[in-house]
């Protein structure tokens, strides 16, 4: 049985669906059984389905587009219920998001501390997903 990862950022854009390939990717190398999708809280704040620096941070780690979703996708309830792990990618950013719109939630999902452009940079921020991401998947529960 597939477990689920959830990357929760605001406009499933950039850094969730970064962290959702990267995920993937090494998940699939590792033959873990999990997976992770990506969804966004507010996906009418961005234009177009891929941030250009998604893509190319991918591509310079050799990691195929097929390992994140082909478009943004709002947040609902039922994606936080699918996933054994919610993962928001900025508690600053995010917090108070998911305390508004699903209040259940805000204490069940964790959070790290990727801020978004352009508070951070992507050559900052990326490689600062990829740590996060390598960490979860070294120490995901069995």
């Amino acid at each position: 049985m597939v477990k689920k990862v959830l990357f929760i950022c605001t406009g499933n854009f950039y850094r969730s669906r970064f962290a959702e390939a990267v995920f993937n990717f090494h998940a699939d190398r590792r033959n873990l059984p999990w997976q992770a999708f990506s969804r966004g809280l507010a996906i009418h704040w961005a234009e177009g389905s891929l941030s250009p620096y998604t893509a190319a941070g991918l591509s310079a780690r050799q990691i195929p587009l097929t390992y994140t979703g082909p478009t943004r996708v709002q947040l609902t309830e039922k994606d936080l219920a699918a996933a054994e792990i919610c993962i928001a990618l900025d508690r600053q950013e995010h917090l108070s998001m998911i305390q508004e719109q699903f209040p259940a939630w805000s204490q069940l999902t964790q959070y790290w501390e990727v801020p978004d452009l352009p508070m951070i940079q992507p050559e900052v921020a990326l490689p600062a997903i990829e740590s996060h991401v390598l960490y979860l998947l070294d120490h995901l529960p069995k």
